[in-house]
């Protein structure tokens, strides 16, 4: 008999059986691709072809585990975002400019020190197109990271952090283990509590459910902490100082270069130096990582190996990011279309050929085994 895959393992990811499974950094890449393309326009037809890119690749390529499901929460999440942006411009008002009045609203008298904020007053459809633009922005970027996180394996996610976030991803791996004992605690008792006719509701229910739950936790943390010491966990080698300095300066440097430079491609005034910040942020923060990796030697059971189709993967998502960059450089315009006069708004061409580049790995990569 074929021995059972470890807990967290799917059988695509098992190397030598199978179709091996995508690195899930991979998808990282190609979703933050994406989303990047995302924040450089607020082009409608642009987002929409982000929004669909990411949701056809979702559906050729999620498998059926739980954490799979999450980009429906996501785009509602993105949908309620974009409903509480047009409300605000209701209700607070725009800078923006108009001459086509939809309606108008009793407006609310405000204090001095209050000048430049309003409540009600006319709405314009300049204003609600301008926040509908705005809105649509962020929610294709929470879009995008949904697709990340129903497409990459938050477990195998966490083998592959490097060492020196080794204590920062046993911590998450323990949450993540605990959270549905204590939910499946939680019921069982209260169904044991409905059998024998006592309350499970309110504050008395909820006391007496409490405290076996917490007695169950505490023993559970008990064992789990003497398995993992009796497994070497927590150990760490000897590093000389100097190289425990190198390691924070070269990390904080580069974390503090990944922000600048991340700014920097956000605002239209840090697109020159936006992007060479930060790659050397990058550079330097995993040149960090690396020497921070020293002290915390281990070994990982069966790696995912970044293959050929990962490659392909995120430099699909890479592709698809760098062109709108660079684009927003040559024609603002077109990617930022403007609401004052109303017009529709023009397609470009090559930010959109771009765009379809991340439909790639719909093709190059292999259908999850229990879709197949």
């Amino acid at each position: 008999m074929a021995d059972a895959p470890p807990p967290g393992l799917t059988v695509a990811s098992r190397p030598g059986r199978g179709r091996p499974a995508v690195h899930p950094g991979a998808w990282w890449l190609w979703a933050l691709g994406l989303a990047t393309a995302a924040t450089r326009t607020t082009n409608p037809l642009l987002l929409a072809l982000l929004i669909a890119v990411s949701a056809y690749v979702v559906a050729a390529r999620r498998t059926t585990a739980p954490w799979s499901r999450s980009y429906a929460a996501f785009a509602r999440l993105g949908l309620a975002v974009l409903a509480i942006r047009l409300l605000f411009t209701v209700v607070l008002g725009s800078p923006i400019p108009g001459t086509h009045t939809l309606f108008t609203l009793p407006e609310v008298p405000l204090p001095h020190w209050a000048q430049g904020i309003r409540l009600g007053g006319r709405v314009t459809a300049e204003s609600l197109v301008f926040a509908l633009y705005d809105g649509l922005r962020l929610a294709t970027l929470l879009i995008c990271v949904g697709a990340a996180n129903a497409l990459a394996n938050p477990a195998r996610l966490l083998k592959a952090l490097p060492g020196a976030l080794y204590e920062a991803g046993v911590a998450v791996v323990v949450a993540l283990t605990f959270a549905p004992h204590l939910v499946a605690d939680v019921r069982r008792l209260r169904a044991a509590r409905r059998l024998r006719g006592r309350p499970d509701r309110g504050l008395r229910g909820l006391a007496q459910v409490g405290l076996p739950v917490l007695e169950g936790a505490l023993e559970r943390s008990v064992a789990l902490a003497a398995a993992m010491d009796a497994r070497g966990f927590g150990r760490t080698a000897t590093v000389p100082p100097a190289v425990r300095r190198t390691t924070t300066a070269l990390t904080l440097g580069g974390l503090l270069g990944v922000c600048a430079g991340t700014y920097g491609l956000l605002t239209a005034e840090g697109t020159v130096y936006g992007l060479p910040v930060l790659l050397a942020g990058l550079v330097a923060a995993l040149a960090g990582l690396r020497l921070g990796g020293r002290r915390s030697p281990r070994t990982r059971y069966r790696p995912d190996a970044w293959d050929a189709r990962a490659w392909l993967v995120a430099g699909s998502g890479i592709a698809a990011a760098a062109l709108p960059v660079l684009w927003s450089a040559y024609d603002p315009a077109a990617l930022h279309p403007g609401v004052v006069p109303l017009a529709a708004p023009a397609l470009p061409l090559l930010p959109a050929a771009a765009v379809l580049l991340g439909l790639l790995p719909a093709f190059v990569t292999p259908v999850p085994e229990e879709a197949a």
